[in-house]
């Protein structure tokens, strides 16, 4: 993970509880399950981790957006878009 991507993790952290990076985190996730693009090994679904979904966990959805983002093989524009909606929302915290 490079310095820029470690800090927005940081960032992250601290307003994790934010309305606006919570509502993208599930769009984002949700595009995940619809697409049935598996970014990771997950013992739950991207569906289920939505539904479910906790201030702690925006760290992980944050490094499975800057995945998708960087990705070559993730063609979708709906999926790159909430990625990228998501990766701004953290920095605009």
């Amino acid at each position: 993970m490079d310095s820029k991507s470690a800090e927005l993790v940081k960032k992250c952290q601290e307003s994790a509880g934010s309305g606006d990076i919570m509502g993208a985190c599930k769009v984002m996730l949700e595009l995940i399950d619809k697409e049935k693009i598996n970014v990771e090994e997950r013992d739950q679904t991207y569906l289920e981790m939505a539904e479910n979904l906790k201030p702690d966990d925006v760290s992980k959805v944050l490094k499975l957006a800057l995945q998708i983002r960087e990705s070559g093989d993730i063609k979708d524009p709906d999926l790159k878009n909430a990625a990228s909606i998501l990766i701004r929302a953290i920095e605009m915290s």
